[in-house]
């Protein structure tokens, strides 16, 4: 396992519940778990006082309107809002028991643990091979590189399309082919989350079905958090789903992201408890 502290520290046990500064206790089975987390960009507050404990092992979706900060809480959970000009966090947020927030917790060796797929299919102009072993490679890899390469692809359910191509530029593949690719690259660093970004916005449905039978797959291995607009893919793909709204108190001009519900999903899509999300999961709102 990567270590996730800066200067060369000893990784810290996690705190006993006696010496937790944190109010409640994440449960035994929450790999990532925020408390009271707000954010901010420059003077505007994009969140308000996140609770959420994401389960191992487990699909958790985050839906809602646009502009309600899915992608904001699923930034958070690997530090990319970091490369945000202005954008700075409070409250707690853990990752295995290790405070993210803490200045000794290294972003980059954080993002080795904790990977991300983003909405559009981003591969290098490299070779197929090249994306998969790239990140790997840099982050000194010193095992049979080949047999890794040939793992992911397999792992993204890709190799048996393009093992006769690896030399071939990623950028030559279909859309969802190079989605997958993208998904190998993440999983050769081996990562224990995985964070996707409305990962199938840009696809095309037979795609779209490749990459949740992809996830549903994964979610043996990893734990997987994923943001979408598509409230059908929510309720195929996931375990749990939280379902974001915008505050109906306005500050700077701006309402702010808070979360209206967290449930096992067929529960939220079935008997929802807050009558936002009902609104919104009817579509009298979004």
């Amino acid at each position: 396992m990567s270590p996730i502290m800066s200067e060369d520290k000893t990784t810290p046990m996690p705190p006993t519940q006696a010496e937790s500064t944190s109010p409640v206790p994440a449960a035994p089975s929450a790999v990532l778990s925020a408390r009271n987390l707000s954010v901010w960009y420059g003077t505007s507050l994009a969140l308000k006082d996140i609770s959420i404990e994401i389960p191992r092992n487990k699909i958790t979706a985050l839906i809602g309107p646009s502009g309600c900060g899915k992608s904001t809480l699923l930034r958070c959970f690997n530090r990319m809002n970091d490369l945000i000009q202005g954008a700075r966090m409070e409250g707690q947020l853990d990752f295995e028991g290790l405070d993210l927030n803490s200045k000794d917790t290294d972003p980059v060796a954080l993002r080795r643990r904790i990977g991300m797929v983003f909405q559009k299919p981003n591969p290098f102009p490299k070779s197929i091979y090249q994306n998969v072993a790239w990140g790997a490679r840099i982050n000194g890899y010193r095992g049979d590189m080949d047999e890794l390469v040939e793992r992911s692809l397999r792992r993204a359910a890709l190799w048996d399309e393009v093992k006769n191509k690896l030399h071939k530029s990623g950028l030559d593949l279909s859309g969802g082919q190079q989605q997958r690719l993208c998904i190998a690259r993440t999983l050769a660093v081996e990562p224990e989350v995985i964070l996707m970004d409305e990962p199938c916005s840009a696809l095309d449905p037979i795609s779209t079905a490749r990459v949740e039978d992809l996830m549903d797959d994964l979610k043996s291995e990893y734990t997987i958090v994923i943001v979408t607009h598509n409230m059908q893919q929510a309720r195929r793909t996931s375990d749990m789903t939280a379902c974001l709204m915008l505050d109906d108190a306005v500050q700077n001009g701006h309402r702010t992201g808070i979360i209206a519900e967290f449930s096992p999903t067929d529960r939220l899509f079935t008997i929802p408890k807050d009558p936002r999300t009902e609104a919104y999961i009817t579509g009298r709102i979004g």
